[in-house]
């Protein structure tokens, strides 16, 4: 399984028909917050707007490829305590999540930032390699739901 190949790339760039499906899918929707499933138009919306955030300072987004295939997104985005990591990985791929963690502190790194958030809906286990890395882990609420979020220096050997 070690062969397989990330790539990123701008999600304006991505399948719309692949990331409409993988966004809809129901194994995914489990794990985040609850919004209406989307159509061709809102999912238009969507992508204009993480496009904006892509933009923003200290802020990246971009789909993540497997072996040529829309795996999902990820990106570094504001967020009320400063900026978090958000990973959205089809649940075939969520063998590759530690590798794409492990970019997206390169690119916190890159963009320099001195910690990042991590926040996981209460639907996912605790993750003690997370738990490891964190200097703090904290319970918070946010869109009427609990998260753990992960609080994590950039400059974690990884």
């Amino acid at each position: 399984m070690n062969n397989k190949q990330i790539t990123y790339i701008a999600l304006a760039d991505t399948d719309r028909t692949a990331l409409l499906a993988l966004m809809n899918h129901e194994t995914l929707r489990a794990h985040l917050v609850d919004h209406p499933l989307f159509t061709p138009e809102t999912l238009e919306i969507w992508v204009s707007d993480k496009t904006e955030v892509s933009a923003a300072d200290g802020c990246r987004v971009r789909g993540i490829l497997i072996n040529d295939k829309l795996a999902g997104w990820c990106g570094i985005q504001p967020d009320d305590d400063g900026f978090e990591l958000a990973i959205v990985i089809s649940s075939s791929y969520w063998g590759s999540g530690l590798k794409v963690f492990r970019d997206m502190i390169g690119w916190a790194r890159e963009l320099g930032h001195k910690e990042v958030l991590f926040h996981l809906l209460e639907t996912r286990r605790k993750y003690r390699a997370l738990e490891k890395m964190a200097k703090e882990v904290k319970e918070s609420e946010r869109m009427a739901r609990w998260f753990s979020t992960y609080i994590i220096p950039v400059d974690i050997n990884g």
